[in-house]
């Protein structure tokens, strides 16, 4: 077999193969070899679960295959109190401050003992980790869904002081009913605080609230007036809180703006003090109006389908929504059963959190408890923070109330991939972070050693993309590390010395890593 040299660039072939003697050699066989390795789910089965997780890895294909399949899998996953995740229950231990009540963070703020920003940016790496870590995966990317949805962000200095306890009630009610969340998260004090409701009065109520609850948490716009905006903003008026002494919710009747008030078809005398009860009977209107019906299933099609779900699809989601009391499992059920779903494969490009989360997955790095105060600045579980800001955008940091986008078009630019490539190498190499955290070793990749070069692409594409190997992928891997698909790969071959992370790279880099 003629020996062939390549011109190497950053470990990608830029020349043509020429042999000793300058002549150009034939181009080698990159017909994909077999390993066999554990089970793979199968190829509906790996799109279904992969576009409701943040990446399907070997032990959560083990877990999918013990439930039964994807769809016995989903049903579980549906009802996460029957899951035990004791890898990501404890979790939030590693940050304390994230258990302080409100009036405990404003006061250790008044103090100088912890910033509230500090423990917003301690919220953020909880909720990326419990994505790393959780069993209860659909849990986890249906309440990032409706967090992004119902956006407070973090990087306020107010709101923070109630932003985790607002997660909670985001967590806990994301696969109940829409109309129970609605409720909850108007009324909530970040949500108050954020579009500034705290100061809303009947001599000067703020429509901040009254329109954005109509704008984006419901109908949307084409169903309202400004008629409608200034008596939903009356009828939310009296929900408070104490900005000055303890940051604990209240509300205020003497703030309440009484008299008759009509939003779309919704109308109540709205004559008694306490405002409470009219507020709720409006949320549960909106919940149950046709045009929220609407934008809750599309909203759900766009996440989980793609960017451009039928008109049928999301018609039929509507109905089920409003057929079972504004339910969202029956919603996702029905969701995961369409044909549409299933051959949507490829069409939802991860964003920044997706991707730095699904690579931790996919490398299987294990993080440690990083130690309290500045000593933990360089453990993985802090430093990750960074990694995914320098992607694109950190967890709840959307400074608009419309939420991070969920469209493939945000995600898909040149510079956001080449910070993704920048992050897949440091993570590839085990270069950073540095501190707190445990990589494998490059020997740990090959199913044995020693062993030939197309039998390791094809165990690492199973564990990696959860799938074979193909000629194209073969030749792409063979191409980054200038090596032949046949080569025999030994302990002591540069590969397993010092090149592993661009082959890594070359399986996170592929699109069939960038899309769920």
């Amino acid at each position: 077999m003629a020996v062939r040299r390549r011109l190497v660039l950053g470990g990608a072939a830029t020349g043509a193969a020429v042999g000793l003697a300058g002549r150009a050699d034939a181009a080698p066989s990159y017909s994909p070899a077999h390993h066999k390795g554990a089970p793979l789910l199968s190829p509906r089965a790996r799109h279904l679960v992969g576009r409701f997780s943040y990446g399907v890895t070997p032990a959560l294909a083990k877990q999918v295959r013990a439930a039964g399949g994807a769809r016995a899998w989903f049903a579980a996953q549906l009802d996460p109190a029957s899951i035990a995740d004791p890898a990501a229950d404890g979790l939030r231990d590693w940050w304390p401050s994230l258990y302080r009540d409100a009036t405990d963070l404003w006061n250790r703020q008044r103090e100088e003992i912890e910033g509230v920003w500090e423990v917003m940016a301690d919220y953020q790496r909880w909720v990326l980790i419990r994505r790393i870590r959780s069993r209860r995966q659909v849990l986890e990317m249906v309440t990032e869904l409706w967090e992004n949805h119902f956006n407070v962000p973090v990087n306020g200095d107010a709101q923070g002081f109630w932003r985790a306890q607002y997660g909670d009630v985001i967590r806990e009610g994301a696969l109940g009913r829409f109309e129970d969340l609605l409720i909850g998260v108007i009324t909530h004090p970040a949500m108050l605080i954020n579009l500034d409701n705290v100061s809303s009065s009947a001599s000067h109520p703020n429509e901040n609230l009254g329109r954005e609850l109509l704008e984006l948490h419901t109908v949307g716009r084409g169903h309202y007036g400004e008629a409608d905006v200034k008596d939903s903003a009356r009828i939310l008026t009296g929900w408070s809180v104490d900005m000055w002494d303890t940051f604990q919710a209240e509300y205020r009747q003497k703030w309440h703006s009484r008299g008759p008030v009509k939003v779309m078809d919704f109308t109540h005398e709205n004559a008694d003090a306490d405002g409470r009860a009219v507020t709720r009977q409006y949320l549960r209107y909106l919940a149950h109006h046709p045009a929220t019906a609407q934008r809750v299933a599309r909203k759900l099609a766009v996440k989980f389908v793609s960017d451009t779900p039928s008109q049928a699809l999301v018609d039929h989601l509507a109905k089920v929504y409003l057929d079972h009391d504004t339910a969202i499992v029956p919603v996702l059920q029905a969701l995961f059963d369409t044909q549409e779903l299933a051959e949507s494969v490829g069409m939802k490009v991860r964003d920044p959190g997706e991707d730095l989360v699904a690579t931790y997955r996919a490398l299987d790095v294990r993080l440690q408890r990083p130690p309290e105060g500045d000593g933990g600045d360089r453990y993985a579980a802090n430093a990750l923070l960074w990694q995914v800001d320098g992607i694109g955008a950190k967890p709840f940091d959307w400074p608009r109330p419309d939420g991070q986008p969920i469209d493939n078009r945000a995600w898909s630019s040149p510079s956001r991939l080449l910070a993704s490539m920048d992050v897949h190498v440091s993570l590839s190499g085990g270069w950073w972070p540095d501190e707190g955290v445990t990589y494998h070793p490059p020997a740990w990749w090959a199913p044995k050693l020693p062993v030939r070069f197309d039998v390791l692409v094809d165990h690492m594409s199973q564990v990696i993309l959860h799938r074979r190997s193909t000629a194209e992928l073969l030749e792409a891997c063979c191409l980054a590390v200038d090596v032949e698909p046949r080569e025999r790969i030994t302990r002591d071959h540069g590969l397993i010395k010092w090149n592993m992370f661009r082959l890594l790279t070359t399986f996170l880099d592929s699109p069939a890593f960038l899309t769920r």
